[in-house]
Formats: structure tokens, C-alpha cells, sequence
């Protein structure tokens, strides 16, 4: 039985001062009983010599420093992981809000995880298929991967994210499938979004949710992606599935993390966040991958919102940093009305050249990416000139090019976010854009392809 300790000395908005305490580890968990006999949870934040200054979980009021109790659990927080998880939506503590009954776990699991051996890790080289096209054909996402999407306020990354989690699927392989969504400072309205949008396409039957709603406490929405990445390591590597996991919206975690460290007094790093967020975000999104000998995997898409705008922001910048790739959206396409509006210039996927080719997409993949960058690229150069120096300066190519450009973004790039497009389609899509151009401009494919593709009506 946990020793109880009736020395809470000051409660100070979230933090609570416990004194003389024996045996109380950092992270630990804790309850606090009241004198009416209600507990609440509580985590350990920092002990000096025989002091726990502990962070409380639900509300503070109501808290009698001379009537309450606190006892120390011995353990930090853990999931109950089952198979049942799927179809299920969770808080950002792991407990039940979908009105269904409650998981029997089949083992209980710390929420920290463990690190992977990297001697372990297997190199990711299959690829997913999402079923959109600028993803797919240009900034190809394959399994094990990490590739956050860079996203800015007003942005519908929501959507995107929500139909990723829809369309997503390893192709050629009947090996199951699986999503984990987890939502951090997000509104009701947003969840209500993401819960419907899985329940009427029937995808909420192999996913499972975490939601974090933005009215909860700062402590608990830390601890939302480590809930979800502890599922997801369950499903990939004790029932052998392929499990993506999407993060929405690292910035919320990221604010959190900063709150939390400023509670405990710590110096500030750049912009006010703790100097340890490169490792808090390295120890999270290095959870993902693929393990030698086992047969599932773990692919990640975190999402953040780029506060200003700001690809230098801390959050964007370390995440760019551990992370292989990133799909960036822009606001001028969003303005044009192209959704999703994802600017693939500036976007890259670091692994895109394992997942494709001839056996896992198709022969012509590599080939069309890179001229359908050439002359995407090219275009956007003539229009920039044709708003400077007008129509007439522009030569005969420059204005195909031109019109290369906005073709490309109203049927390639632009598919709305309930269209899913399988690879073959994309490729075809790629090659009637091509065909606008002579077949002298297509210098990054070799003759006998464009015998095949391009003349190919």
C-alpha cells in the first residue's frame, strides 16, 4: 500500500509543494485525496532533497491543504494496450470517451517506450500510398518514415490530415493496416471534425484516436503522442501491422512543453522554449520506423502549424532537423483555391527514391518527378517574369511553360480532399501534362520511356 502523505505545503495554480517525502522518483505518478473523498491525479515534476513540487492533472480548486492526502504510485504513467484499441477514441490520458465500454488490456505499457536499437532498425524502402498526388508522385512517403507536414495558421491541414489517414495504404501486400491519430490543443470542434469524418467513411474501424482537447491541462497533452506511439508500437511490432501514425499539431505540444517549464522555473531557450526540445522531439519521433525480424512498421506525419508563417521557428526548424523531409502547404496556392494546397518546390521526402521505381510503383516514376519539377520550376520562373516585364517579352516556350505551370497545379497538385487517386493514376496525370510540352523540352527521360509513355495517346 502506498505510503500517504498529509504535508502538501502550497498549491500554486497547477503546482502543488509536497514536503517530506521518502522514495519519490522525477515523472512518478501521484493521487491526491480530498477530505469528500474525490482523487486526482497528479505527476511528479521535480524533487529537491525530501520536497516533490508535482504537477496536478484536473483543477486545482477545492484543494485543503490540511484535509488532502497525497500517495505516490511508484510507477510512471502506462497505457493498457490491447487489439480492441482500434475503432476506439481515447483522451490524452488513455482513458475511454466514446461512450463504449472500457479496454481490457492485454499487457500494460510504459508510455516513455524504449529507444530502438539502431543496429536494429531496417532501412525504409516500401512504399505508401496516400492518395494524393503531390504526396505520392513528387514527395513519395514510404514505411518506417518520418514525414511531418509544415503547415501555418488558416491552413486546412485538418483536412489533409483526416484524409491521409482515410486513403492510406501500403499497396501490393494484404499485410493490416493501421492508423494512429493523435490530437493535441485542438478544439471540440476540430475532434467533432476528425470522429466524423472516420466514422462516415468507415476508416474508424482500423484507427485509433487520441484526442487532447484545448481546454485540457498543459501536463496531459505532453503525454498524448507518448499514448499514441505506445499504441502504435503494440500494433506494429506484437500483431505485425503497419501502423501510420499522424500528430496534429506538434506546435500545441510544443506550447505545452514550454508552460510546463516555465512552472518549474527552468531557463528559457530560443523563444521561451526549454533548451532540451530538440531531444523531448527527437526521443518522440524516433519512436517510428521498422525493427529487423519484425514484420510491422511505424511511418509518422506530424503536423505543425509554423507559428508567423516562420520556417526558422524552433518548432519547424529542430523538427526539419530529425526528421526526413517535409510536405510544406502555401498560403498563395490555398488563395487560388488548390487543395490541398501543397507547395512541392520547397517540399521534400529524403526517402522518396527507395519507395519507387519498377517492382513498387512503376518504371517511369523517378523519371517524370524529376521533369515534372523541372518544368514545374521553369514555369513558375516564366510567370514571374511575365508579371514584370508583360506577355509580349515571353518566347514561344516560356509561355507553354507558363501554361505548363498553371495546368499542372489546377489537375496535379489540386484534388480536393475527398479524391483518392491510386500511383498509376497519378503517373498518367503527370504524362498529359508532359504532353503539353514538345517532346525536345523532356531532357530527364530517356528515349525509350518517352517511346512508351509520351507518344503513347
Amino acid at each position: 500500500m502506498p505510503k500517504e502523505y498529509r504535508t502538501i505545503q502550497e498549491v500554486a495554480g497547477p503546482l502543488m509543494l509536497v514536503k517530506s517525502v521518502e522514495n519519490v522518483k522525477y515523472d512518478e505518478l501521484g493521487e491526491i485525496e480530498l477530505a469528500n473523498g474525490e482523487t486526482r491525479r497528479c505527476k511528479v515534476l521535480e524533487i529537491n532533497g525530501n520536497d516533490a513540487l508535482v504537477q496536478l492533472f484536473e483543477a486545482s480548486t477545492g484543494i485543503n491543504l490540511s484535509n488532502s492526502k497525497v500517495r505516490f504510485l511508484g510507477r510512471s504513467m502506462e497505457l493498457g494496450v490491447s487489439e480492441d484499441m482500434l475503432g476506439r477514441v481515447f483522451d490524452g490520458l488513455g482513458r475511454t470517451i466514446d461512450d463504449g465500454p472500457e479496454i481490457l488490456p492485454e499487457e500494460r505499457r510504459d508510455i516513455n517506450g524504449l529507444p530502438m536499437n539502431p543496429a536494429a532498425r531496417e532501412y525504409p524502402s516500401e512504399f505508401i500510398q496516400t492518395g494524393v498526388s503531390a504526396i505520392d508522385g513528387l514527395n513519395t512517403l514510404v514505411r518506417g518514415q518520418k514525414l511531418p507536414i509544415f503547415s501555418a495558421s488558416g491552413l486546412p491541414h485538418a483536412n489533409l490530415a483526416a484524409q491521409i489517414a482515410r486513403q492510406a495504404k501500403v499497396v501490393g501486400t494484404d499485410d493490416p493496416f493501421a492508423v494512429v491519430f493523435a490530437a493535441m490543443g485542438i478544439t471540440f470542434e476540430e475532434a467533432n471534425f476528425f470522429i466524423q469524418s472516420f466514422r462516415e467513411t468507415g476508416a474508424i474501424d482500423r484507427t485509433v484516436l487520441f484526442i487532447n482537447l484545448a481546454n485540457d491541462p498543459a501536463v496531459e497533452r505532453i503525454s498524448t503522442p507518448r499514448m499514441a506511439l505506445t499504441a502504435a508500437e503494440f500494433l506494429a511490432f506484437e500483431k505485425d501491422m503497419h501502423v501510420l501514425v499522424i500528430l496534429t499539431d506538434i506546435t500545441n505540444y510544443a506550447d505545452a512543453l514550454r508552460e510546463v517549464s516555465a512552472a518549474r522555473k527552468e531557463v528559457p531557450g530560443r523563444r521561451g522554449y526549454p533548451g532540451y526540445m530538440y531531444t523531448d522531439l527527437a526521443q518522440m519521433y524516433e519512436r517510428a520506423g521498422r525493427q529487423r525480424g519484425k514484420k510491422g512498421s511505424i511511418t509518422m506525419i506530424p503536423i505543425l502549424s509554423m507559428p508567423e508563417d516562420d520556417i526558422t521557428h524552433p518548432i519547424p526548424d529542430l523538427t526539419g532537423y530529425i526528421t526526413e523531409g517535409q510536405i510544406i502547404l502555401g498560403r498563395e496556392l490555398y488563395r487560388k483555391g488548390i487543395t490541398p494546397p501543397i507547395n512541392v518546390l520547397p517540399s521534400l521526402s529524403r526517402l522518396k527514391d527507395k519507395g519507387i521505381g519498377k517492382g513498387k510503383t512503376r518504371e517511369d516514376h523517378a523519371a517524370t518527378m524529376n521533369q515534372l519539377f523541372a518544368a514545374y520550376s521553369r514555369g513558375k520562373d516564366a510567370k514571374e517574369l511575365m508579371v514584370i516585364l508583360g506577355e509580349a517579352a515571353l518566347s514561344d516556350i516560356d509561355l507553354l511553360y507558363a501554361k505548363f505551370a498553371d495546368e499542372f497545379e489546377a489537375k496535379y497538385i489540386s484534388q480536393g480532399f475527398n479524391t483518392d487517386r491510386t500511383i498509376q493514376e497519378t503517373l498518367d496525370i503527370g504524362w498529359d501534362l508532359l504532353r503539353l510540352l514538345p517532346r525536345s523540352e523532356l531532357k530527364r527521360i530517356s528515349d525509350a520511356m518517352l517511346d512508351k509513355y509520351y507518344d503513347k495517346k
